[in-house]
């Protein structure tokens, strides 16, 4: 676990600034070798579930999963992961996952619009290694599902949790355009209704709007 971050890396070259001390900023090595590449998007619904699962108790029902695997709470963001993976042949070799979380900073650059912290949403220091052992405690229980097999029970629950799941919001992909998140797909695209009809995006094909 990091003290501080200055340069981290999220999805499409983000930056993540965490204050020393304040914060989790952690890495974890994984061996999916039972995962193929095909499903490699699983691996990010567990995680993604880890962290919500062990947040839960604390923030409820508004803690969502910005697709693919931002962390927020309402419109802001708590924290969100990168997922590394090696490949051999049609099997994942490692995968290193970045966590970086907001947990007791309360002022953030002034770039940072849509940050928040557990502590500015609860008014309340938290232990951050209290939080960082019920993290892997969930992120364990929610892999250990992948490797049983159970990856409908993972894909269920991760699209329960979806940020705007259902809900009509204002999007780009081109040119702006509003439509509501149904689902995303086995293999990772998100699954959208636009203007009554089904459309796929990947990761760089779109943009949320406020």
């Amino acid at each position: 676990m990091a003290e501080s971050q200055y340069a981290g890396r999220g999805q499409q070259l983000n930056k993540w600034h965490s204050e020393p001390g304040k914060n989790l900023t952690f890495s974890i090595l994984l061996k999916p070798s039972f995962l193929p590449v095909t499903q490699q998007f699983d691996l990010t619904r567990a995680i993604s579930l880890g962290v919500t699962d062990a947040l839960e108790p604390l923030l409820g029902e508004k803690l969502k999963i910005k697709w693919p695997n931002d962390i927020y709470y309402g419109d802001k963001k708590l924290g969100g992961m990168l997922i590394e993976n090696t490949l051999q042949g049609s099997q994942i070799k490692n995968s290193v996952i970045g966590i970086g979380l907001n947990i007791n900073q309360e002022i953030f650059p002034t770039e940072a619009t849509k940050a928040v912290s557990l502590k500015q949403i609860l008014h309340s220091d938290y232990d951050l290694k209290i939080i960082l052992s019920e993290i892997c405690k969930n992120v364990e229980a929610n892999y250990l599902n992948l490797r049983s097999g159970r990856y409908d029970a993972v894909r269920k629950a991760y699209t329960a949790r979806l940020y705007r799941l259902n809900e009509v919001g204002n999007y780009r992909s081109g040119q702006a355009f509003e439509g509501s998140i149904v689902g995303v797909t086995d293999d990772g695209l998100l699954r959208m209704n636009v203007a009554g009809e089904e459309r796929k995006f990947n990761l760089k094909e779109i943009e949320f709007l406020n």
